[in-house]
């Protein structure tokens, strides 16, 4: 029985899955979409506010308060909680805002001239230089000048319609160099069950030089005129993690890659994902500008993630839209549109899957749509449903019988007893025959039935000749009719 039940499970998954149509699970090569709802536009500034203590004239307190942008650029999602990763220069201001503070608020109050800048002067007032002196060095004792200063991340999603606020981060890790790997994380997480939508991070470089990548970033702030920019690359020979960075060049030599990503650099694609054209995951950041764009690798960002105790990770978001992406590239539009929808519902904001599923729907039922050219060809090339059917059929008969046997070799047969004579009971009467009972075997249920047994009469015994009762050896008359007994 086994056998047989294991037979027809085979048989049954073999129709299933000649029945089911295959799905497509490899991602096409070269796309951006996996990574694009990741990216964010990153502006930072510095919140400057200090008190000058006057003491050249009247005693005076002197308030004033500065907002200094120092950095744009670009980051990437990679926690569904709105963590990113972006470079040091994006997060923190190399510049110390308290000497621009300091000029700022001299030239403002005592009306003199001194550059709004990041570096120290001198003025030919010795009174009013000296007191500039001590404003630059705040924390003395003798200080002119009491100086606080903050330093204010704004991350804008990729959106629409698009966030005016954005949602503000902080810098918790971050390498030594203005082109090294940082680490920022919203100062209130990410609203809603699901968070924001994450780019993958690969595990490694292309070791192959011209290999083919694109890089995704803002060169400004997202709104209805600023979408992300989509470049494409060519990674150069060289480079080593904890390096200067691997170089970009075009193998033609049609375009010289390193001028044209160092100018995007400085327009706001520094700190960009650079996207590996296999599977679409991110193989590092770009850094560099003026004439020498360059990539910093995945695993120096993985080392500053790990330093700062952060796990990159995929959310619901995620696993949704790559759902519906990997059927939108094979060209299973209608099945693709229901996916994109589910997105949308999960982060309405999505501008990616937003496009995406226009198109879906546009081309969804036409020419190019593979699952209506596989539902028009099935009625041509598809195999008859009643041999399936009449396989069915068969195997659950074969079963049935097969555990039908089984059970008939697994019941013991009982033996049928074979018929015992019962003692002969001594006789009652005259005539009285003796009886065989026959005990039957118990499963037919049939009431034993009498069996007289003809026996020769004993010559010993007497009988009255007139009315045949049996008669005792010592008897003269019959006890019934009285007749004399013939001796």
């Amino acid at each position: 029985m086994a056998r047989l039940t294991a037979l027809a499970g085979g048989a049954a998954v073999a129709l299933v899955l000649i029945a089911t149509p295959v799905v497509a699970h490899e991602h096409p090569s070269g796309i951006t979409d996996l990574v694009s709802p990741a990216v964010v536009r990153l502006e930072a500034v510095s919140q400057v506010k200090i008190t000058l203590l006057d003491h050249v004239g009247e005693l005076k307190h002197v308030d004033r308060s500065y907002t200094l942008p120092f950095a744009a650029g670009t980051g990437t999602v990679v926690n569904p909680d709105g963590t990113i990763v972006a470079l040091r220069r994006l997060a923190v201001n190399p510049n110390d805002v308290a000497v621009y503070a300091a000029n700022k608020i001299f030239a403002e109050h005592h009306k003199v001239k001194i550059p709004a800048d990041y570096d120290k002067h001198k003025l030919s007032d010795d009174v009013l230089d000296r007191h500039l002196q001590q404003c630059y060095a705040p924390d003395s004792d003798t200080a002119t000048c009491i100086v606080s200063v903050t330093t204010e991340i704004t991350a804008f999603p990729n959106v629409s319609p698009a966030s005016p606020d954005g949602y503000k981060v902080k810098c918790i890790k971050a390498g030594p160099n203005p082109d090294d790997p940082a680490v920022l994380v919203p100062l209130t997480p990410a609203a809603g069950g699901v968070g924001m939508p994450t780019a993958p991070l690969a595990d490694k470089v292309p070791d192959q030089e011209g290999s083919p990548t694109n890089v995704a970033g803002f060169l400004g702030r997202p709104g209805p005129n600023v979408a992300h920019t989509v470049e494409i690359a060519h990674l150069g020979k060289g480079g080593v993690q904890g390096g200067a960075g691997r170089p970009f060049a075009d193998p033609e030599k049609k375009v010289d890659e390193p001028v044209k990503l160092g100018g995007l650099a400085d327009k706001g694609l520094v700190g960009a994902p650079v996207i590996g054209d296999k599977d679409g995951h991110v193989i590092g950041l770009l850094v560099g500008g003026g004439k020498d764009g360059k990539m910093i690798g995945v695993k120096e960002v993985t080392a500053i993630l790990t330093a700062a105790k952060i796990v990159p990770r995929r959310g619901a978001i995620d696993t949704a839209f790559e759902a519906a992406l990997t059927r939108y590239h094979t060209k299973y539009y209608t099945e693709a549109a229901p996916g994109f929808q589910r997105v949308l519902e999960l982060y309405p904001g999505n501008v990616v899957a937003a496009a995406l599923l226009k198109t879906s729907l546009a081309k969804r039922g036409g020419p190019e749509d593979q699952g209506t050219k596989k539902a028009a060809a099935e009625p041509e090339t598809s195999t008859p449903l009643w041999p399936f059917i009449a396989a069915a059929g068969i195997l659950f008969i074969a079963a049935g019988g097969g555990a039908y046997l089984l059970w008939r070799r697994r019941t013991p047969e009982r033996q049928t007893e074979l018929p015992q004579p019962l003692a002969a009971s001594p006789p009652f009467d005259d005539g009285a025959n003796q009886t065989v009972v026959v005990r039957r075997s118990q499963s037919f249920q049939v009431v034993p039935q009498q069996q007289q047994v003809m026996t020769a009469p004993d010559p010993a015994i007497k009988y009255c000749t007139s009315c045949g009762m049996r008669l005792g050896p010592a008897h003269r008359f019959c006890g019934y009719c009285g007749h004399p007994i013939e001796t």
